[in-house]
């Protein structure tokens, strides 16, 4: 009989069960959620699983490498595009939301970045960027990514027009200077859809706005295949402009999967894999970007994002794939995997994805200081 083999069989059937137990009351709780028998469930649970998603470090990991660890823990930014959805509320925020609770200030002391996507509808307003900053003060190492208004990338023009006025660019950069002038701004972020090709026009159209916006932290996101050439990665590198690594379900001409470094900023935008929905002209934004990407996905990436690290002065990992939280998830997951970063998981969403128990603090938790 080979015992250690026996052994190991035997964990891997209880830890199995466990966890198929784990869903079933997952599942009745969130059916019939009685908070007390929950909490007491989840505490046992915990315990056990732990025992189990502790691995030994091996002289060749990462965590041993101190130069990386201390990269990571300075300038690795791990977030979510946006943090105020519908579907987010008592998932990812509380059932009881106490006096003066913010959402932004919530996941502030979940992760060290977030990026606002409504300066891509409109301009931000100077109020509500000295309020957002207020709301993080308790992170110092809080960042900000911001979309830049779509006036600027979207809007289709004419050779040798722009679509925008100096007034416009000055609308623009008033919103955010706060941001920037308190060091808080990581990337500006300008974002190109897949119509938009590599062309002389193209080409000449980018390089004036990175003109207008110089003083910014830019990052362009292009998602046409044809911009990975030669050519646009020189302009991008003669204006230290980054260029964002996404993920997005590959049809067509769509720019698949990068580990492009430019610039002194390296960005990573993860917008899931939902082929089917993603050009279905009558699905929603919901429907485009419902997607969870599994732990072997996620391994996938950990590779190109410590290279990056190792290059740039700051590395912005951000998910997009924000339906039912399922953003905060994966931003949760890979922070765990990088730097190994416990936070307070909210409940209901561990409830609902018990593969975050290994992120999760213990009981009676601190709040994390991250990293």
């Amino acid at each position: 009989m080979n015992e250690p083999l026996e052994i190991a069989r035997a964990l891997a059937k209880t830890a199995f069960g466990a966890i198929i137990k784990y869903r079933e009351v997952a599942q009745k709780c969130q059916q019939d959620f009685q908070e007390k028998v929950c909490k007491i469930f989840l505490r046992q649970v915990q315990k056990f699983l732990n025992l189990f998603s502790l691995q030994p470090l091996s002289p060749k990991s990462p965590a041993h490498d101190k130069k990386l660890m201390s990269l990571i823990a300075k300038n690795l930014f791990i977030g979510t595009a946006g943090w105020s959805y519908p579907d987010w509320n008592h998932l990812v925020y509380p059932n009881r939301r106490p006096k003066n609770f913010a959402e932004l200030t919530f996941i502030s002391q979940l992760f060290n970045v977030v990026e606002i996507n409504s300066t891509y509808y409109h301009p931000q307003s100077t109020g509500a960027s000295r309020e957002w900053l207020k709301q993080v003060a308790a992170n110092p190492r809080f960042r900000f990514t911001a979309k830049l208004w779509q006036k600027f990338s979207l809007e289709k023009v004419r050779d040798g027009d722009t679509g925008y006025s100096q007034s416009d660019i000055e609308i623009a950069k008033r919103g955010m200077r706060p941001l920037l002038e308190t060091g808080r701004l990581g990337a500006l972020l300008v974002q190109f859809p897949q119509s938009f090709h590599f062309n002389e026009s193209n080409r000449d159209r980018v390089a004036r706005l990175f003109e207008a916006f110089q003083e910014y932290p830019l990052v362009v996101e292009i998602r046409h295949d044809s911009w990975n050439q030669p050519a646009a990665l020189r302009l991008l590198n003669q204006r230290s402009v980054g260029f964002a690594n996404i993920d997005q379900p590959q049809i067509g001409h769509a720019l698949g999967f990068t580990e492009i470094v430019s610039g002194r900023t390296a960005y990573f935008r993860f917008h899931g894999r939902n082929h089917e929905q993603w050009l279905n002209k009558d699905a929603g934004v919901d429907q485009r970007y419902d997607y969870l990407y599994s732990a072997r996905e996620l391994d996938g990436f950990v590779g190109a994002i410590r290279k990056a690290l190792r290059r740039t002065e700051a590395t912005f990992v951000v998910f997009n794939n924000h339906p039912r939280g399922q953003a905060v998830v994966n931003a949760l997951q890979l922070q765990f995997e990088l730097a190994g970063v416990k936070v307070n998981v909210p409940e209901k969403l561990l409830l609902a994805h018990p593969e975050l128990a290994p992120v999760r603090l213990g009981d009676n938790p601190r709040q994390a200081e991250l990293f």
